[in-house]
């Protein structure tokens, strides 16, 4: 078999795998081979399409390099000293070199103004060092594959406000996500329109910054950031450190979550990823529970393969231990939504809560015996403790009566977005209903011009093949539910529904129309604290991170050496910039169509530099920009020009220079922050930044159904 063949011809499956997974030109034998570690049982499910691993051991197991088998980790919450703060940006470094993602919690670094006893006397706050991470996090890749980034906080920090209120500003933390730790207590605030207090104890000088607010009023100033720019991330605390098979282990504690968010972990912790497509067990409109036991048992060993395998090869000591004193793995699913299209249920019904309970109960289960089996064969983790495990709310609901005195995992289920993976074997993702039915997918005419058909998604194209049905979306059955027609408390009674099961957490977003209200923001967050959930975000179509996402969007293929004219037909914005010499003005003009840059206008102030070298930049960038230089592309080589002396001498002494370390770099953040602004005005949807098709945000992962492009942000 060749990978055509394993993938029915696909043309988008067959360019993911093989640009994404394939090594050196193997043959797909040989890479089905090296991912299933010689496994047998494992080679079959995948033949089968019935289970993956994660994208990092189908790209990276078995091959000679330095590059890790697990997609995430949490580093080591920095601590309150300008060492721990900057050994944590090392570690960052480290682990995003070998390919994983990272998670910290920045909640033991002291809030904004607090006293310091060196020069600067007053610390510039916890929230001022995510700045560092990100930038570690935009320099630091491995094969072309840029880090992953989580940054949280708890909810009691005194710098809250700030952190809530940082992604407006589009120029800051441009490459992690946020998440808030939110407690209990905190919410219980939030439902009486309460105070809430936000305490922080600097050791060092025995001092105790306290600050009183009220819980509802910060919460709805959270709804409205997530309203317009689908974050901060929302964690609820106590249900993940509660709902576990380590909730009564004295020892252990969690740290903080992965990059979107599906695996809580403790400090060095990573997780290894494999997920089971539930569509392949339906069969003749029946789910196949026999098989999909097997599969799972099988998944579980293969995973604790690829654990053993992994050790060596984590970037960090620290990882290397806690992963052998836990040994977290993180099975999950793919699929739902087609597999509950293939039963003729509707997402979101009494009835798929009900054959979602029945497969869920199924799994972890299975998992947790198969656990205990390799147990029994090789030894528990090392922190195993049996009156532990049975002292856990999660096992007294879900594993009772299950006999064990061994056990080799102490973390097992989760559900990541798949968004990769998924879409190469042409099924959904994770736990998410079908984003759409249909995307429109852009061709280039033998005349040049461009044309759009409809592509539909491939359970869709399936029903009318098999039906012998000409694709027409209103021929389709109700029981076809999209992203954009599902309400609300249906889909996060799904995900409460799974949680039940998952020992670890659910990697989520819930999509909602343009028209859904900061009012409507705030009750989905209650109802999501009140089912259960361990977190949730919401991306609200055509809000304000529309415009900040198509950093990438190629609208149209300029070919080598053409340079497109500029129109009248522009929106135009301009910046006065402080640099180290002076003022510089910077005016940018985009398509009015596209919100594409086309001219870029560069001037001095009456001290600012040399006016000619703005002219011949100016000129050079809006060349770039209309022969069809990508403006990320243009502004990588402006922020590649290093710290000015006198930009830096400048923002140590007057503190008021733009943001940036010289006039190149400080002129490509601000054509950055005009682009999002135009973008968001001339279109609501995100867009591929390969194809410029529709993405869809998914369980915090933008996936394009057209191209097969995903990127986690």
């Amino acid at each position: 078999m060749n990978a055509k063949e394993w993938l029915k011809g696909s043309e988008l499956g067959i360019d993911i795998w093989s640009k994404k997974y394939q090594h050196e030109g193997e043959s797909f034998d040989k890479w089905l081979n090296r991912v299933s570690g010689g496994n047998p049982d494992i080679k079959q499910l995948i033949l089968e399409k019935k289970f993956l691993f994660g994208g990092r051991i189908l790209s990276n197991r078995g091959i000679p390099a330095k590059v890790t088998l697990s997609n995430c980790y949490v580093v080591e919450p920095p601590e309150d000293n300008i060492e721990s703060i900057f050994e944590c940006a090392k570690k960052l470094a480290r682990t995003f070199s070998y390919g994983g993602g990272c998670g910290v919690d920045i909640g033991k670094l002291r809030p904004k103004d607090s006293k310091v006893n060196n020069s600067a006397k007053f610390t510039s706050g916890s929230v001022s060092f995510m700045g560092l991470y990100s930038l570690v996090t935009e320099i630091i890749g491995q094969n072309g594959r840029r880090g992953a980034l989580m940054i949280s906080i708890p909810c009691s920090h005194p710098d809250l406000l700030d952190f809530i209120d940082l992604k407006s500003d589009v120029n800051k933390v441009t490459r992690a996500n946020v998440s808030i730790r939110i407690t209990s207590e905190f919410m219980q605030a939030v439902k009486a329109n309460a105070n809430f207090k936000l305490r922080f104890k600097i050791e060092s000088t025995n001092e105790e910054v306290v600050k009183e607010i009220n819980a509802r009023d910060v919460f709805k100033r959270l709804c409205e950031m997530n309203w317009n720019y689908a974050e901060p991330g929302v964690l609820f605390w106590d249900r993940i450190e509660n709902w576990n098979l380590l909730s009564e282990t004295p020892s252990f504690e969690f740290a903080g979550t992965n990059p979107c968010a599906e695996e809580p972990l403790p400090a060095g912790g990573s997780c290894l990823l494999g997920a089971l497509n539930l569509a392949e067990f339906v069969q003749d409109g029946i789910f196949n529970f026999n098989d999909f036991k097997k599969a799972v048992e099988i998944a579980v060993i293969g995973l604790n393969e690829v654990l053993d395998e992994g050790i060596p090869l984590h970037p960090l000591e620290e990882q290397k231990q806690s992963v052998s004193n836990w040994r977290q793995i993180g099975l999950g699913i793919m699929g739902l939504a087609d597999t509950l299209i293939k039963l003729k249920i509707a997402y979101g019904t009494e009835e798929s809560l009900k054959i979602c309970e029945a497969i869920g109960s199924c799994m972890i289960r299975t998992a947790f015996v198969a656990s205990v089996r390799l147990g029994e064969k090789l030894g528990s983790y090392p922190m195993f403790k049996k009156e532990n495990i049975i002292a856990t709310d999660f096992y007294k609901s879900n594993l009772a009566g299950i006999d064990f005195e061994t056990l080799r995992n102490s973390q097992l289920l989760t559900i990541a977005p798949t968004g990769t993976i998924s879409t190469m074997i042409g099924v959904s993702g994770g736990i998410e209903p079908i984003f759409a039915n249909f995307y429109n997918r852009k061709t280039e005419s033998l005349h040049k011009e461009d044309k759009l058909y409809k592509v539909f998604t491939p359970i869709v194209q399936k029903y009318f093949n098999e039906n012998k049905l000409e694709p027409d979306e209103s021929l389709l059955p109700d029981y076809f539910v999209t992203a954009h027609n599902l309400n609300f408390k249906d889909r996060i009674d799904m995900q409460s529904t799974w949680q039940k099961f998952i020992d670890a957490s659910i990697s989520s977003t819930v999509n909602v129309p343009n028209d859904f209200t900061q009012e409507q923001v705030f009750d989905l967050y209650i109802y999501a604290y009140d089912k259960g959930l361990k977190g949730v975000t919401i991306y609200r179509d055509g809000c304000k991170r529309s415009g900040i996402l198509t950093t990438k969007e190629k609208p149209e293929v300029i070919g080598r050496g053409e340079v497109i004219k500029a129109n009248n037909e522009v929106i135009g914005h301009k910046r006065t910039l402080q640099t180290g010499c002076g003022t510089l003005h910077c005016v940018a003009f985009f398509d009015k169509k596209t919100g594409e840059l086309v001219e870029t206008y560069l001037s001095k102030g009456s001290s600012g530099g040399c006016n000619n070298f703005m002219i011949g930049l100016s000129r050079m960038i809006s060349l770039a920009a209309r022969g069809g230089v990508n403006i990320v592309d243009i502004v990588d080589q402006l922020h590649s020009c290093g710290t000015c002396p006198s930009y830096a001498v400048r923002s140590a002494i007057k503190k008021d220079t733009s943001v940036g370390t010289s006039c190149p770099v400080t002129i490509g953040n601000a054509l950055l922050e005009m682009y999002g602004n135009s973008k968001a005005k001339v279109n609501n949807n995100v867009k591929c930044p390969i194809c410029g098709q529709d993405l869809a945000f998914e369980g915090g992962c933008n996936s394009c159904k057209s191209c097969g492009y995903s990127k986690c942000d």
